[in-house]
């Protein structure tokens, strides 16, 4: 038996002395039985120093004190642990009744070390404690790239924080990492409601849906995103797999707001994505400009194209519209008329009621005319107290009964004058087709005869171009 007990022991030494960890054995008494080479040269305490004493507590500390293999030796419970490791322990999750730790030792090294270490029990045949190992690790380059990572970490959030751009960054799991100030201002939401979660969309939309950050962590093509988007988003031309998009949303600010934003991925060193930073501008001062610009030009359009008494158009946008509808007509062989119309005896409805008399006569002829009108049709001061009408897909039977029925409901208007009498009115109108040698001038030069022999027939009445083609 002792023979068997001395080759146990060479064993273990050998096994010790050949371990590259650092590794210290105490017995029950809590002197030094192994100090191996690894631990040699981790402390700068040779084992000679250190075996057959209970003195393992100068390699780590300044005074006196028991290290974690001592405190197994001594059995002792984890209140105990934590009086001399406060938050820096834990039970090992690999060997019952072992603990491990993390420290730093300012006395290691240059600058000191930080060690990771874990003490387990030795016991006998009986299960009885005889002793203890506690093996040591230098972690201090893995806590360096710790702290590393994390500086950079926090000079980042400095940076996105300090922008005054909105800013929402998520990870891989779609939960928001950063939430910078000028997005608290845009979205109303302070950063500690929105950070951790997965949140975001709240900012945004009355329901759950994903942002464009939440596209770009999932690697969605473009099919999907027009899904969301349609018609408002287009590829990052700087980020490659970014994208960007203008959008209203009525639940940001009071009124809404017009945003401008773009996603693009985060990836890491393999190029894997890790998650997805998104931008956002307030657009709406741009957009209620733009809007006021495209009003304005609108308005200023109709002013020119439009006749400022009668509300017709004028005979400039007649000049732009005719060649087109003519173009068109002679192109597909369809049909065209036109209508061209004179205010009768208009000469003695101004001598006897005025000027402003006069305008309410033409006010009323063109009321009549667009009472008349289909949506296809359009409508025209020519000049004075002369009307064009133009009937696009409308052939001679058409144009003549078009045209009839407006001689007609003319004839029935009574005008109110300035004094108050009742001013009856006429109107003679010629209709002239179309024809594939026409231009503008032989149209309305024929569709001006068919008028004016209205007129020489006795007014108030319809007569059709008969020259011929």
């Amino acid at each position: 038996m002792q023979h068997a007990s001395a080759n146990n022991g060479v064993a273990l030494t050998q096994l010790v002395e050949g371990n590259p960890v650092a590794t210290i054995v105490i017995d029950a008494d809590h002197q030094v039985t192994h100090w191996n080479r690894a631990c040699a040269m981790l402390t700068g305490v040779p084992a000679a120093e250190m075996i057959g004493r209970s003195e393992q507590w100068r390699a780590f500390y300044d005074s006196a004190r028991p290290i974690m293999a001592d405190l197994v030796v001594d059995g002792v419970l984890e209140d105990g642990v934590d009086r001399y490791y406060h938050g820096k322990f834990s039970k090992s999750a690999l060997i019952p009744d072992a603990y491990e730790a993390e420290d730093f030792f300012p006395a290691f090294g240059e600058g000191g070390r930080w060690l990771f270490f874990t003490a387990a029990a030795l016991r006998d045949a009986d299960g009885r404690i005889v002793g203890a190992i506690e093996t040591l690790q230098d972690v201090t380059e893995r806590r360096r790239a710790e702290a590393a990572l994390r500086d950079k970490e926090a000079y980042l959030a400095q940076v996105v924080d300090g922008s005054s751009v909105p800013t929402i960054v998520i990870d891989a799991d779609h939960v928001v990492t950063h939430w910078n100030r000028a997005c608290e201002a845009l979205s109303g939401l302070p950063a500690s409601e929105v950070i951790g979660t997965r949140d975001h969309w709240k900012s945004f939309y009355p329901a759950q849906r994903a942002i464009l950050a939440d596209l770009i962590v999932d690697g969605v093509g473009e099919r999907e995103v027009d899904r969301l988007y349609h018609g408002r988003f287009r590829g990052s031309s700087l980020i490659n797999g970014g994208y960007e998009a203008e959008d209203f949303f009525p639940n940001v600010g009071k009124g809404g707001r017009w945003l401008f934003f773009t996603a693009a991925p985060l990836r890491n060193a393999d190029g894997k994505v890790i998650g997805a930073i998104e931008t956002l501008q307030d657009v709406t001062e741009r957009r209620r400009v733009e809007e006021a610009l495209r009003d304005s030009e609108e308005r200023y359009r109709s002013l020119s194209q439009t006749d400022p008494l009668t509300g017709l158009f004028n005979s400039r946008h007649m000049r732009e519209v005719l060649p087109v509808e003519i173009d068109r007509t002679t192109r597909y062989g369809r049909p065209l008329a036109m209508l061209a119309l004179d205010c009768d005896n208009f000469k003695a409805v101004n001598d006897n009621h005025g000027h402003l008399g006069g305008d309410r006569v033409l006010q009323s002829l063109a009321n009549a005319i667009h009472q008349c009108l289909r949506r296809s049709d359009s409508a025209f001061r020519y000049g004075g107290e002369e009307f064009v009408v133009l009937l696009p897909e409308t052939d001679g039977p058409a144009a003549l009964l078009i045209a009839e029925r407006l001689r007609a409901a003319f004839a029935q208007v009574s005008t109110p004058s300035p004094t108050g009498e009742a001013i009856s009115c006429t109107v003679s109108i010629g209709v002239a087709l179309c024809r594939a040698d026409d231009n503008e001038m032989s149209l309305m030069r024929r569709a001006d005869e068919a008028c004016y022999r209205a007129k020489r027939a006795g007014k108030n009445r319809v007569v059709e171009d008969d020259s011929g083609g």
